[in-house]
């Protein structure tokens, strides 16, 4: 969609909001549609900070604030982190010759749970990312920050034995392993694995993005292979050329997601759906004081039905839940009613 006119790009979301609606689990496309849309904003693919936005406002006016703060947060977080990264340099002037970083300083709560996987950076970046960790926590008292290297881009400057020039943009793994060889001409898969900590299947990844996929090979290895094996040696490839000076250098993508992971998935929104199904509860008996099991089942299943529909099974778990937690009492004469306890 980044070629399209916006008037193009209005009319496919509006065919995508007229099928968003027969959906009826809206809260499980929050969750998918979240994820992508991190990755899409982090990762630069966006189709237009215009597009994206004008889509976030077809949700909320469909479904209301509640569903769209986390996203409207991200957002949010993307316009801070630049105005904090250029207070950073305003009040640092004597960086020398330190690489330019820009932080996106990402608030928990908004942004899709990613696993910690760290690495060791650098020293050149390491130097000027805890330079702004300082500058950061000086500023935000009782905060914390946490790099997630596994999540960041890097623009390369290289020189190959041929002569020839390039830009290269790469992940932050990727740059973790090719500055390696600024001071080696050769290096073992255990090397750099040893030294940049990167976790081993993601390590392989970008080994094989970096040596294996034509046009875009920056590294050779040894042996040649389709494959990464903790045998090989990797050296900077000194043949290499590319029409253009900057060169964009993917990453092997991961597979689909799996069957355990799309459970997962789905038990995290089932865990997510328990206390709005308390609240709706809630709601319904304070303002009824007395019910029986079907009226409660019928009310919460109409107040929730725009968002997700709950499965019965789970209503009565969460009343029984509720009466242990003495929000609610069986009636002492009629065991079909519930009473809601001030």
């Amino acid at each position: 969609m980044k070629e399209a006119k916006e008037e193009d790009v209005e009319t496919v979301l509006d065919k995508v909001m007229m099928l968003f609606r027969y959906l009826q689990e809206k809260d499980l496309f929050e969750k998918y549609y979240k994820q992508h849309l991190a990755k899409r904003l982090l990762s630069g693919k966006a189709a237009s900070d215009d597009s994206e936005r004008s889509m976030l406002v077809k949700l909320k006016t469909e479904c209301g604030y509640q569903f769209t703060s986390k996203l409207e947060g991200m957002f949010n977080d993307l316009k801070t982190s630049h105005d904090t990264t250029q207070r950073f340099y305003a009040g640092t002037p004597d960086l020398g010759d330190a690489p330019t970083i820009s932080v996106q300083i990402l608030t928990t709560g908004s942004w899709p749970t990613q696993p910690c996987n760290t690495c060791n950076l650098p020293p050149e970046i390491l130097g000027v990312s805890e330079m702004f960790r300082g500058f950061y926590l000086g500023t935000h008292n009782g905060r914390r920050l946490t790099w997630q290297t596994n999540m960041g881009t890097a623009d390369i400057k290289a020189v190959f034995g041929n002569g020839s020039k390039h830009e290269l943009n790469v992940s932050t793994y990727q740059m973790c392993v090719l500055m390696l060889f600024n001071s080696a001409d050769c290096l073992s898969y255990r090397d750099i694995e040893q030294t940049t900590a990167i976790p081993s299947a993601d390590l392989k990844r970008c080994l094989q993005s970096l040596a294996l996929v034509k046009g875009k090979n920056v590294l050779r290895k040894e042996p040649m292979s389709r494959d990464i094996s903790d045998d090989d040696n990797f050296y900077v490839n000194d043949k290499f050329t590319s029409k253009l000076f900057k060169v964009k250098i993917g990453t092997v993508a991961t597979q689909k997601e799996s069957e355990p992971e799309k459970m997962e998935t789905r038990q995290r929104v089932e865990e997510d759906r328990k206390p709005q199904i308390e609240a709706a509860i809630v709601r319904i008996m304070k303002s009824r004081r007395v019910l029986d099991h079907n009226s409660i089942v019928t009310e919460v299943t109409k107040q929730l039905q725009p968002r997700f529909m709950p499965n019965p099974v789970v209503i009565k778990k969460r009343v029984e839940s509720l009466i242990e937690r003495e929000f609610l009492e069986r009636d002492k004469t009629d065991r079909k009613l519930y009473r809601y306890l001030a």
